[in-house]
């Protein structure tokens, strides 16, 4: 047995010794083989041109994470759409509410509506998206019905929706039919009050007035216009009132100028929790209205020395905008009302914390795209959180369950933002300008 051992042994030591020498006789070759390679264009180009675009790409990315440039990842984000009766809560990806529609198969038919519009941006979590089915309509205009298909909010916007066209001052009137048979409507029904329009000479300045009012007498009343001594009124002012009809104003013995000026359409805003925070839709579509101004010109050897505004009259009525404001903070970003941050910093607030983690309070500063969970410790170094606070292990002063509680993150933000910069706005307005806060 130890011959047979001892035999073995030194046949492996003889194999050995042939593969050590093997090696210190190829090795070299295969060195020199090398270096030969290695000195040919073909060879050195490429890998000169690998190394810079190495080096390229790191130097970007540093750039990149130190001013916080890095793309934005295009995560999920969860829509409420309510529709045909229904309310559907989705996890989506599409930029846009018209992709979203699309990506849905969910198509508008004639006088359907979306609020808020096609090319809103989908910006946060808990969105929300309302689809209104245009119901029927017949208007009702004098001696003529239009029957059409809206989804109007006012029966200013049914009406022009479908076709009536009316002025700004017409009054549209919803009157519910009593015996649908009848009148041959099933669903809203708006009879329309039209005003008569006037053609007058004030002054020397033709304009077209609409008026509710039964005599010139009324009409100068519901207008405002000023009559002083000696002016001329033709027809009188208990001459009724008819379609189309001339009437002049007419001053002696002083110049006057009559000028047009625009009138800028009102807003009027309502807020609905059925929209989200940050996104709008307009109920009813505004327009501006038109007015005429009256100076009385003082001469003085047929030289003006002054003039001054004697009547303003409002030929075209104004009509108002109704734009409906969201409200809704049901996602994480409500959290910021329970957190104590003002309404009126949400949007600055908004814009700090998606730039800084996304809105994900369990983000590790490096992290890019989604929102990881919490797997281990929270590191000691670099930015944790919703506001990436550095250390994260700072915002403890807000509340134990700093590391996931979205609202005790906020808490620490808030107090952040009012110690450092005096407030929200001014916080965003570093961020703007310097890309970190």
């Amino acid at each position: 047995m130890d011959r047979l051992t001892g035999s073995m042994l030194n046949i492996f030591r003889k194999l050995q010794v042939k593969v050590m020498r093997a090696r210190r006789v190829h090795w070299p070759r295969r060195v020199r083989k090398f270096k030969k390679v290695g000195k040919h264009p073909s060879f050195r180009v490429p890998a000169i041109t690998i190394g810079i675009l190495l080096f390229i790409t790191v130097a970007v990315y540093i750039v990149a994470r130190t001013t916080h440039k890095l793309p934005q990842a295009h995560d999920a984000k969860i829509v409420i759409i309510s529709h045909d009766g229904v309310q559907q809560t989705v996890p989506v990806k599409e930029a846009t509410v018209g992709q979203l529609l699309a990506k849905l198969h969910l198509t508008l038919s004639p006088g359907d509506a979306v609020e808020p519009a096609k090319t809103t941006r989908i910006n946060q979590d808990d969105f929300r998206i309302n689809i209104y089915r245009a119901k029927p309509v017949e208007v009702v205009d004098g001696g003529r019905t239009i029957f059409g298909l809206s989804a109007a909010k006012t029966p200013r916007e049914a009406a022009n929706q479908v076709g009536a066209g009316i002025y700004a001052e017409d009054t549209p009137n919803i009157n519910a039919s009593q015996n649908f048979l009848k009148d041959s409507a099933i669903g809203e029904r708006i009879v329309i009050d039209r005003a008569t329009a006037v053609n007058v000479d004030l002054y020397g300045t033709h304009i077209v007035l609409r008026t509710h009012a039964k005599t010139v007498g009324e009409l100068i009343k519901e207008k405002g216009i000023k009559i002083i001594k000696n002016d001329k009124i033709q027809p009188g002012t208990n001459a009724p009132i008819t379609a189309n009809m001339q009437l002049a104003f007419v001053r002696t013995g002083v110049k006057v100028e009559t000028v047009s000026e625009g009138i800028k359409a009102p807003v009027q805003a309502t807020y609905e929790d059925s929209l989200a925070y940050g996104t709008t839709a307009v109920r009813q579509a505004g327009s501006d209205g038109l007015q005429f101004v009256t100076y009385q010109i003082n001469l003085v050897n047929n030289v003006e020395t002054s003039r001054q505004v004697i009547q303003k009259i409002v030929s075209k009525q104004p009509v108002t905008q109704i734009v409906a404001v969201g409200t809704s903070l049901s996602g994480i970003k409500g959290d910021m009302a329970l957190a104590g941050i003002s309404s009126g910093d949400y949007q600055y607030a908004d814009y700090i914390i998606s730039h800084e983690s996304g809105w994900c309070p369990t983000k590790i500063q490096g992290q890019y795209g989604g929102c990881p969970p919490l797997t281990g410790p929270v590191p000691d170094y670099g930015g944790y959180g919703l506001c990436q606070s550095t250390p994260g292990d700072k915002m403890a002063s807000a509340g134990s369950d700093w590391e996931t509680n979205p609202i005790t993150q906020l808490r620490w933000c808030n107090g952040y933002a009012q110690a450092h910069y005096g407030g929200w706005y001014a916080a965003y307005n570093h961020w703007v300008n310097y890309h970190y806060w």
